[in-house]
């Protein structure tokens, strides 16, 4: 709602932007000092087997809808790509190798982030209502909802429990950026034949598109895992990593500007809404078949 007087003012943007990226990564590496190994391991090995299944979905579906609209391949593999992996960042990360247009990068953010905002209103409702446990809701969450600060919105909505649950699936859902990204500089190559191999492979920056976060967030595990740290450090530890979600989740709210988003047309959007529904039905019934509701 402030957006647009916020974003008129210049002097906001980089405290804004600090926010909502850097913080939200301190709230996720301090979340760590809250969580064990065997927590990790637990809610991770089914996830894995989620995931398979909603990327599959994400990105199969995608293409066969992006050719039924007419759209180019670059936008729906954009569009696919933030609903299937971790939305602004998988679609940032994955843009430079395609070579995409800033206005397919646009629409793409706006279809990814616009039901994103619904997921975290309905998901809380929706797992009360299927009488969801704290694990099950977690993974539902973290493989089907876009942005891992709307992952963190809807997983804590839940429950505490829920929402530590949800980010775990979250962190390695996001790991998949990465051999997402070669995939996708493979296919581009041979797209433009003409472009060098060399130049194709400058386009893969690792060091650029790794979240190294998560490294420090395993490290704040493997310190709780040892138990070192008294119970009185990691329950403040919880509270400031929530702090900083809240932070984070408004700091978000505050660079999104409806107008803007409303722009981007209908097929993006319709896109979007569908591969985003197929992903929530796949991973709902995936963990049907697994027994983790």
């Amino acid at each position: 709602a402030v957006n647009p007087l916020i974003s008129k003012a210049s002097v906001f943007a980089p405290g804004i932007q600090l926010v909502s990226k850097q913080v939200l990564r301190l709230a996720i590496v301090l979340m760590g000092l809250t969580l064990g190994f065997s927590q990790v391991l637990e809610v991770g090995r089914y996830s894995l087997i989620v995931m398979c299944f909603t990327l599959l979905a994400a990105f199969g579906g995608g293409h066969v809808l992006g050719k039924a609209f007419g759209m180019h391949w670059k936008l729906s593999s954009l569009i696919s790509a933030g609903t299937g992996i971790c939305g602004g960042s998988a679609i940032a990360a994955i843009a430079p190798v395609i070579d995409a247009e800033d206005r397919d990068i646009a629409y793409a953010v706006s279809a990814t982030f616009l039901f994103d905002i619904l997921m975290v209103i309905l998901f809380p409702i929706a797992g009360r209502y299927f009488g969801m446990s704290d694990m099950g809701f977690g993974l539902w969450a973290g493989t089907a909802v876009n942005d891992t600060s709307s992952v963190a919105a809807a997983g804590y909505a839940f429950s505490d429990a829920a929402g530590a649950y949800a980010m775990i699936v979250k962190l390695t859902r996001t790991l998949s950026i990465v051999p997402t990204v070669l995939i996708f500089s493979f296919i581009q190559s041979r797209a433009q034949r003409k472009v060098a191999e060399e130049n194709t492979a400058d386009q893969v920056n690792i060091g650029k598109i790794f979240p190294f976060f998560i490294l420090l967030f395993l490290g704040m595990v493997a310190v709780k895992s040892s138990g070192i740290l008294p119970a009185s450090i990691t329950s403040k530890a919880l509270v400031i990593s929530k702090f900083c979600m809240v932070m984070a989740l408004g700091a978000i709210g505050m660079k999104t500007n409806f107008k803007e988003m409303s722009r981007s047309g209908t097929k993006p959007m319709m896109h979007g809404f569908l591969i985003s529904a197929l992903v929530v039905v796949v991973s709902f019934l995936a963990q049907m078949a697994l027994g983790q509701l």
